[in-house]
């Protein structure tokens, strides 16, 4: 494994849900910004403007390319980061999810909401890591992670980020949306170099300042499950929604679906 995780890093991951590894994906910066930009240029079913009319800026994302973008399947293939991922989830498999992709062009001052991904997955288990990593050097855009909230006992209500409404019924089985800066919670957050990623568990609560930079903020991401990720029912349409895919609650994701990366 040429990227170094350390006993360290792992006990962070394990212990706050969150944790930066630094230059990840660092050989790999050009190739993802040509998957980036394919991506843009050809969106996929599930591409989305994420900004309400007046709003300044573009904040652009997609998920789900990967079978059909050359360079983010060679990136995920070709890198250590399934290696990387099954040090941090100490897991002995490792199986992907999906990839996704967010861009904040210059001046988008809208700051991506704070939310577990969690909730809006059909995944449940400890075993799981997503990968963030800029493709542009970041100093006041960067992820922002609240330490140890994989370990709340009830998930956070997942909403809508375009219209702020949360779309599953039974929302007093969630728990509301916390603003962590006026509640005191602890919120991890580093300036960033291309290729470096913040690695955190899907029940991780996180969100991301605007970019009213004037440099562009492209981001890609990489969803990965480990061990004990099975396929859990939701009470109500996913994201990514996956339609057709037969899977039943307590078993493992399809493999042709969802191949293993180890």
């Amino acid at each position: 494994m040429a990227t170094q995780v350390t006993d360290e890093m792992i006990e962070a991951y394990q212990r706050d849900g969150v944790v930066l590894v630094k230059g990840l994906w660092a050989d790999w910066v050009e190739v993802i910004r040509a998957g980036i930009e394919r991506n843009m240029a050809e969106p996929g079913p599930y591409a989305a403007e994420n900004l309400k009319p007046g709003e300044g800026g573009r904040f652009f994302d997609d998920y789900c390319n990967w079978t059909r973008i050359p360079e983010f399947a060679e990136v995920i293939r070709g890198s250590d980061v399934a290696d990387v991922a099954a040090a941090l989830m100490r897991s002995t498999r490792v199986q992907m999810f999906h990839d996704h992709v967010l861009v904040k062009e210059p001046g988008t001052s809208k700051p991506t909401p704070w939310h577990q991904d969690g909730p809006y997955y059909f995944v449940g288990g400890q075993q799981t890591v997503s990968f963030w990593s800029p493709m542009d050097p970041v100093r006041e855009a960067s992820l922002r992670c609240v330490a140890g909230s994989h370990r709340w006992e009830r998930e956070v209500l997942p909403t809508r980020w375009l219209s702020e409404e949360n779309f599953y019924p039974d929302p007093e089985k969630y728990m509301p949306v916390p603003d962590p800066d006026s509640e005191g919670m602890r919120v991890l957050e580093w300036e960033m170099e291309p290729g470096d990623a913040v690695a955190f568990n899907y029940r991780t609560l996180h969100g991301a300042r605007g970019n009213t930079t004037q440099n562009r903020r492209r981001a890609f991401s990489l969803r990965l499950v480990g061990d004990d990720a099975v396929y859990v029912d939701r009470p109500g349409r996913t994201s990514p929604p996956y339609p057709g895919h037969d899977m039943q609650a307590g078993q493992r994701l399809r493999e042709d679906w969802f191949p293993y990366l180890r």
